[in-house]
């Protein structure tokens, strides 16, 4: 356990500790919020490729939907072939259907570290665990634009972060889940999902210090963003001749 907690302790949060105080330091006007969101867009820029990877391959896996429901329906009767055609579809057409998983399986302790940032890091002791060349301020300010305390929860940082949240699931919802009146179960989940995933966002944000939930808002519109060119780029393609 202690291994555990000493790994956690340096691979995630004394690095994003240390690099977010160098940002308020330097780039933020000694802006707690401003660092945040310049700490979110580092952050994201070292993800991009491992969500643009992520979010082609939900998008083909959204569009591949008629043949996977298909191979259920002509193996309805058969787990075991249903799942071996599944995946025979799947390698054919390049898809890993887990792919959409692992950039949130690398957010999920980020956002903890950043939790315990915004709970503690706000504490003068804990500059003490600052690297030797990172200057230690003499106090830090946890307010945003003069507006928002973010080392304390805000109804409507919370708000605007569900919001967003519904916004990405939209987009991210499978068409055949919108435009069909199947009741299996994969299309129920997802629709559900679309308004489910606001609603928790909105809870586990209000409870939390605003700091992260403004992380939150930044680095969902920056998923809106890259999920809007994707589509749009997706979409010109399907509007160029098919050759026979």
């Amino acid at each position: 356990m202690n291994f555990i907690s000493l790994f956690f302790n340096e691979v995630f949060y004394r690095p994003l500790f240390n690099g977010l105080i160098f940002l308020y330091n330097i780039f933020s006007f000694h802006d707690f919020g401003v660092a945040i969101i310049f700490l979110t867009v580092i952050i994201r820029l070292i993800l991009y490729p491992l969500n643009q990877k992520s979010i082609r391959s939900q998008k083909a896996l959204n569009e591949l939907q008629p043949q996977i429901k298909e191979v259920q329906a002509k193996y309805k009767n058969d787990r075991a072939k249903q799942s071996q055609a599944l995946m025979d579809l799947y390698k054919e057409k390049k898809i890993n259907p887990a792919s959409g998983c692992l950039p949130l399986l690398i957010q999920l302790p980020v956002l903890f570290a950043l939790y315990r940032v915004f709970l503690d890091g706000l504490n003068p002791k804990s500059l003490s665990s600052l690297y030797y060349f990172i200057s230690r301020p003499e106090v830090i300010n946890p307010w945003f634009l003069g507006l928002i305390d973010l080392s304390k929860s805000n109804v409507w940082m919370a708000l605007l972060a569900g919001v967003l949240t519904f916004f990405q699931s939209k987009m991210m919802s499978p068409s055949q889940a919108k435009n069909n009146n199947t009741k299996d179960f994969a299309t129920m989940f997802s629709r559900q999902m679309v308004y489910m995933m606001p609603i928790i966002t909105v809870i586990i944000a209000w409870k939390l210090p605003a700091g992260l939930a403004l992380y939150w808002i930044v680095i969902t519109l920056f998923g809106i963003m890259q999920q809007y060119l994707i589509n749009k780029k997706k979409n010109g393609y399907q509007q160029l001749p098919v050759k026979n």
